[in-house]
């Protein structure tokens, strides 16, 4: 085990899909020893990759988790690591992995360079302030080009890629990197090692120009950041030793004002045993990251947590999966303190005594039992009642809140319903959990039709999640066509009255009260209450009850009952009934002037759009943006990489159902697409009459 915090590093692999994530990471359980046979994820045999619609796919879908062990400078370095999604569809897996992670590796294609994932996981990754390293892989394929890459990584990604290591060659003739702090040439040799033998040579004396004017960047960049080095680059820049320069490249990198950039082609094991050095040299230990914040739930005070065992203990679930062999599992990134087997924690978001009878050290899908956890390590928990994703698990005499985690609304639906009666309980059964482990998913039951709708972030999304259903939890049931999950807006502000009475023999029912209806300030989200009554009108415990009565109402809009997301009311005034008034009454007549106000102040329909790129051969340029335009959507750009075009458009999600499959039609097979979620936008008037007859066969409001 390792002895101290220092040498621990918890990290991730964040890229597009078809980078080499799940190879790179197969790579390195077995040169740190964990895998003693090279997993892959074309045969399906990866261990990361541990679900069988993985393994089928050849796409990573949950984040596994891993607990390894490397040797570095002879000194033993614990690594933990989680090996996140590439598919858009599972943003939310990148999204609360990165949350819990001290650094990442982020992986790039040598000849896709910087792809539409990439942008994304690297704004999740600056979101929470993880200091990253880049590896260019796949430098054998043709195509390759680190620097390229580089300069991608530069102007698209608005970073500050540094190069330590440059490529000896590339595409078939890629043997090996130079190390510019060492000055070494690192070469593989191709035997039957497994291109685990590489040797340390000189610098083959036709690149010596191009390595001294890489080392020079190099040593600039590094200097600028570090005032000492900087007067030495002055001086005598040959002065400068290379422990003094990866101490400062480690500083500027856990600082994020650099990433260094390393290169290797993962799949013909080139370069891994470096990345991994390059990681525990590079990337923080927990004892590098600032204190952890949260709040006090008790007095709403902020409070930090040093990142050592004796602090009190505070923990983050970032994950819920369910196991065949133990049920439910809890990852937990341990922040403070100490956690003993069979102990309790209080969950601050239920208020609730949690306990966690055992704990495990993760290898994949595979659990090692340990009796205790302690801070900046990583690890799951069985035995425990009600944890979600992104609940803080912490002493019960130190309560605290840690940030949770935020999650984009599902923006697509589809109906299901068991095959047979006996399916009925399994299925309800089998979704509950789905939905406990993934915060995206969403299960609803439509009132009317009585159906049940699951919705999600896209098509593989939801139909993975049925896969699941059959595989994990036998049940077999038939599924509807995809429906896009509209919402709903107002776009004018009205003032509205309403009067509830109702006399039943006995004690009435009264509420009355006067309304403004519009849309949201700028900057808010969700309800926007404003209470206005003066001279007490409205008593001040009926106004929560008017308040409460409107945020109900939002599930439904007027038009078609779909969920309105942004509303301002302000409650000017109203009058009560000393006897029959009550809360009741008070939030039916909200209830009732959100639907008559709605209906008058212009509500629109709102539709998701996409966020879509593809990829494809000049030739068929025309046809694909000939097909947007058939799909109501928008081009933005085209640009030229690698020898091929990169088309990039809005599309509303309503007409990209299939697109996949018509992609492959129009280019031949030859073209790709990438697609996630943008932003909500109004919808036509033909189109949303459309839409009103098909959800509620009403259109009198438009």
């Amino acid at each position: 085990m390792a002895k101290d915090l220092k040498y621990t590093r918890n990290i991730g692999i964040m890229a597009h899909i078809d980078a080499g994530k799940t190879t790179t990471t197969e790579r390195i359980l077995f040169f740190t020893g964990i895998t003693h046979k090279i997993g892959e994820t074309h045969d399906g045999s990866a261990t990361m990759d541990w679900m069988e619609q993985e393994q089928e796919r050849g796409i990573t879908i949950t984040s596994a988790a891993i607990s390894t062990q490397w040797m570095y400078r002879d000194e033993e370095y614990k690594i933990n690591i989680i090996d996140t999604p590439g598919h858009v569809d599972f943003t939310v897996e990148v999204e609360r992995s990165l949350r819990v992670l001290d650094g990442a590796v982020a992986l790039f294609c040598a000849v896709g360079g910087v792809e539409p994932q990439s942008e994304t996981v690297w704004r999740q990754a600056n979101k929470y302030h993880v200091p990253r390293i880049g590896f260019v892989n796949k430098m054998d394929r043709s195509g390759a080009n680190f620097y390229e890459v580089v300069r991608q990584v530069r102007e698209v990604l608005g970073a500050n890629p540094v190069p330590i290591q440059i490529p000896i060659g590339a595409e078939e003739t890629f043997k090996g990197v130079v190390d510019l702090i060492e000055n070494k040439a690192i070469v593989w040799y191709d035997d039957d090692t497994l291109g685990q033998r590489y040797e340390v040579e000189d610098v083959p004396a036709d690149m010596a120009d191009e390595v001294a004017e890489w080392r020079g960047k190099l040593v600039e960049a590094v200097a600028e950041y570090d005032d000492e080095l900087m007067e030495k680059f002055f001086e005598d820049p040959d002065s400068i030793t290379g422990d003094q320069l990866i101490n400062v490249i480690r500083q500027a990198a856990i600082d994020m004002k650099i990433v260094p950039m390393m290169c290797g082609a993962s799949f013909k094991n080139k370069g891994v045993q470096r990345l991994i050095d390059g990681i525990v040299r590079y990337l923080p230990a927990p004892t590098d990251i600032a204190d952890v914040v949260g709040v006090n739930p008790n007095t709403e005070e902020e409070e930090s947590r040093k990142q050592v065992p004796e602090a009190p203990f505070t923990a983050l679930a970032f994950k819920i999966a369910t196991d065949p062999f133990v049920g439910r599992l809890a990852f937990i990134r341990v922040y403070a303190g100490t956690l003993d087997a069979g102990s309790y924690v209080l969950n601050t978001r239920s208020g609730k005594k949690e306990r966690i009878s055992r704990l495990y050290r993760m290898k994949s899908n595979k659990q090692m039992p340990i009796d205790s956890i302690s801070a900046g390590d990583i690890c799951a928990g069985v035995g425990f009642k009600d944890v979600r994703t992104g609940d803080t698990l912490c002493d019960e005499k130190h309560p605290i809140a840690l940030e949770s985690m935020e999650f984009p609304d599902p923006v697509i639906g589809v109906s299901v319903e068991p095959k047979s009666q006996k399916d009925i309980d399994k299925l309800g059964t089998g979704l509950a959990k789905l939905a406990e482990e993934d915060p995206t998913f969403r299960v609803q039951t439509d009132e009317e039709t009585g159906q049940t709708v699951i919705s999600g972030m896209g098509e593989l999304h939801l139909e993975v999640i049925i896969d699941r259903l059959k595989r994990e939890f036998k049940v077999e049931c038939n599924q509807g066509r995809p429906q896009v999950n509209y919402k709903e807006a107002i776009g004018a502000t009205v003032e509205h009255r309403e009067v509830f009475k109702k006399q039943t023999g006995g004690r009435g029912k009264f509420a009355d009260i006067i309304v403004k209806v519009g849309p949201i300030d700028e900057g808010k989200t969700g309800l926007q209450f404003v209470d206005l009554v003066k001279g007490g009108n409205v008593p001040k415990e009926y106004i929560p009850s008017v308040e409460k009565g409107f945020k109900n109402a939002m599930q439904n809009g007027v038009l078609a009952g779909f969920t309105v997301e942004n509303l301002k009311v302000e409650l000017l005034d109203g009058s009560f009934h000393p006897v029959d008034s009550d809360q009741l009454s008070f939030e039916i007549a909200a209830r009732q002037a959100f639907k008559a106000a709605c209906a008058k102040a212009k509500p629109v329909l709102l539709e998701p759009i996409m966020k879509v790129e593809v990829v494809t051969p000049e030739e068929y340029m025309g046809d694909i943006i000939g097909d947007f335009n058939k799909r109501r959507g928008q081009v933005e750009g085209m640009e030229s990489k690698a020898g091929a075009r990169v088309v990039k458009a809005r599309v509303p999600l309503a007409e990209m159902f299939g697109y996949v499959t018509a992609l492959r039609t129009i280019s031949s097979g030859r073209a790709t697409s990438s697609m996630e979620f943008s932003h909500y936008e109004e919808v036509s008037k033909s189109i949303a009459v459309e839409v009103v007859k098909e959800a509620k066969g009403k259109v009198e409001l438009l």
